[in-house]
């Protein structure tokens, strides 16, 4: 197995407490921890499991500058949330870095998620970390190129996607990996790990297929194996120097839980660390963001949205105040409302900890206070 380099393996440890002295405490039916703005729905790519079903050129109808730095300011009003840019390809946008250096003079704490194209530069990357960018994240979904590029549709993609990832850590910006799990790589898991290693990530945001945009259902995990890959996900998060986060998978935070309880025995058990909360650098909550509640997005059009996987309209950023929409919104509320949960999320004992990934539930049932299907402790029923 790959060892990570001891520069990068020292500057990785060093971001993850520099922003991690102090606890958060969040309140998330004031503001969200975190926020997806997809600046652009376009992309040269043409990912099978696309959750935007992107295009390759820019929609005439997106928030232009002013429009989007208006946007800023209000989401400023939320406090310090952490601010994805992402698409489509935001590299696409022209305008990119100047919205960047904006958002972080106004106190936002940015990351950035580009598609390995050309257009991530050596040039550009230091720009975008002179703009305030702190956590750059690109999408590895196989450990050979041959099953990525296939995933991806577009040839070179993979050997792209590490020579940015070791780009980026050079630049000294904060690297971060998503893989998309599926029936096509979920036996080629444990062969990724190296691969996180070599590029010197601080965090493997390992998200479990939604099946929303291109993505369908059919090419889903089952439960079981859903609680499969959690199992082992816990296990190697003992012994690998990067933080790993399950992303639209809350029940991994019960696994987590459960796992721990069982290692302490009858000592008492807490829960940091369990699962819901991240020494990765941008100090992450200690209770568990979710669709809707702690997590916000705003489409490329301005749409309000709880989140890119549950693609339910509460408003637009054009004739509706986010902060107001976010707050007080039915769509919103609910969502943030364990009690109204159905089904076996309903009656959980984890679902203030889980609460089932409702843009699963709603894409596989069309109710998103439905039970999440992928749920193990759902399909036995």
């Amino acid at each position: 197995m790959t060892t990570v380099p001891p520069a990068l393996s020292e500057r990785a440890a060093a971001e993850r407490s520099l922003h991690n002295e102090r606890m958060v405490v969040a309140d998330f039916n004031l503001s969200p921890f975190t926020i997806a703005w997809e600046v652009t729905r376009a992309c040269a790519f043409a990912c099978v499991h696309c959750r935007a079903d992107a295009q390759h050129t820019r929609d005439p109808r997106e928030l232009n500058t002013t429009e989007a730095k208006g946007l800023i300011d209000r989401l400023a009003d939320f406090g310090s949330p952490i601010l994805i840019l992402t698409g489509g390809d935001p590299m696409m946008r022209r305008d990119l870095f100047d919205l960047i250096a904006y958002a972080t003079e106004k106190g936002l704490r940015c990351s950035l998620t580009p598609t390995a194209t050309t257009l991530p530069t050596v040039e550009r990357l230091e720009q975008a970390r002179q703009a305030g960018i702190r956590r750059i994240a690109l999408s590895l979904d196989a450990p050979t190129a041959e099953a990525h590029d296939a995933f991806r549709q577009v040839p070179g993609s993979w050997e792209r996607t590490m020579t940015i990832l070791r780009n980026a850590s050079d630049a000294g910006l904060s690297a971060q990996v998503n893989t998309t799990v599926s029936v096509y790589n979920i036996l080629l898991l444990p062969e990724m790990v190296p691969f996180i290693q070599e590029v010197g990530a601080v965090q493997w945001s390992v998200f479990f297929l939604v099946p929303t945009g291109r993505a369908q259902a059919k090419w889903m995990i089952t439960p079981e194996e859903h609680e499969s890959v959690f199992n082992w996900l816990y296990d190697l998060s003992q012994s690998v120097p990067f933080d790993i986060k399950a992303t639209a998978a809350p029940m991994y935070r019960r696994v987590a839980i459960e796992r721990k309880r069982a290692e302490a025995g009858d000592k008492p058990v807490t829960f940091q660390g369990a699962g819901f909360q991240y020494a990765d650098g941008l100090n992450r909550p200690t209770k568990g963001v979710n669709d809707g509640n702690g997590f916000l997005f705003i489409s490329h059009v301005g749409d309000i949205q709880p989140s890119g996987f549950l693609p339910i309209t509460a408003g637009n950023v054009r004739t509706d105040d986010i902060v107001e929409i976010y707050r007080h919104a039915k769509l919103f509320t609910d969502l943030r409302d364990y009690s109204k949960l159905k089904g076996v999320c309903g009656k959980c004992q984890y679902k203030d900890v889980c609460g089932g990934q409702r843009g699963r539930a709603y894409g596989l049932t069309g109710g998103y206070l439905e039970s999440d299907p992928a749920c193990v402790l759902v399909s036995k029923q």
